[in-house]
């Protein structure tokens, strides 16, 4: 019997100076609220009712249970302290058995077809990577099925570095897969490209 998979998405409820500060810095604390909020609402009605995965929202303190900007009730796995690292690995902890998939709500070009292909990855990997263009990831999954892997410790975050500093925690014989690169809108250059593409 196959194990049930399982997609976190990994954000934060959209309170105003709260969400996207890298990107308030540039685009302004109104502008990157409404950006938030409004890529993580579609993420979630496009990604949550998929009967491909069970979906599971990580916000920090379980924040949001009642969030009136949420589309629909998901389960709420509490991100916890620490960096992101450790909050990512504490959502990952969380789960019941099964491959995991972990995306934040920042990658307006995220389908359903990007998270069945992680999902198809880790039936030989152990772990697959989404690329983002910056240098870090939009998508992490663990197949959590022989041996516990850390790919959050002693990462710089929120660098060009990222990426490559999760694949170097990894033992030499990890199966690593990597699937489509896509943009995190995380800064102005970011958000400006973005924009293009809607035009």
């Amino acid at each position: 019997m196959r194990r049930r998979r399982h997609l976190i998405i990994f954000a934060r409820t959209a309170r105003l100076g709260a969400v996207k500060t890298r990107l308030a810095a540039s685009i302004g604390a109104g502008e990157a609220w409404r950006f938030h909020r409004r890529t993580m609402q579609l993420l979630i009605h496009c990604l949550a009712q998929n009967e491909r995965w069970q979906t599971w929202l990580a916000l920090p303190g379980g924040q949001g249970a009642t969030d009136r900007t949420l589309p629909f009730r998901l389960p709420i796995i509490d991100q916890g302290h620490g960096d992101i690292g450790r909050r990512m690995a504490r959502a990952f902890e969380a789960l019941p058995p099964g491959p995991a998939v972990l995306v934040g709500v920042d990658i307006p070009a995220l389908r359903p077809h990007h998270i069945e292909a992680a999902f198809q990855a880790l039936g030989q990997a152990e772990v697959v990577f989404g690329p983002a263009s910056d240098g870090g990831y939009w998508l992490i999954g663990l197949s959590r099925s022989r041996r516990a892997l850390d790919p959050f410790s002693g990462v710089r975050w929120s660098s060009p570095h990222t990426l490559q500093d999760s694949r170097a925690t990894l033992p030499t014989d990890a199966r690593i897969a990597t699937i489509a690169t896509l943009d995190d809108i995380d800064d102005g250059a970011a958000y400006a490209r973005w924009r293009l593409t809607r035009r």
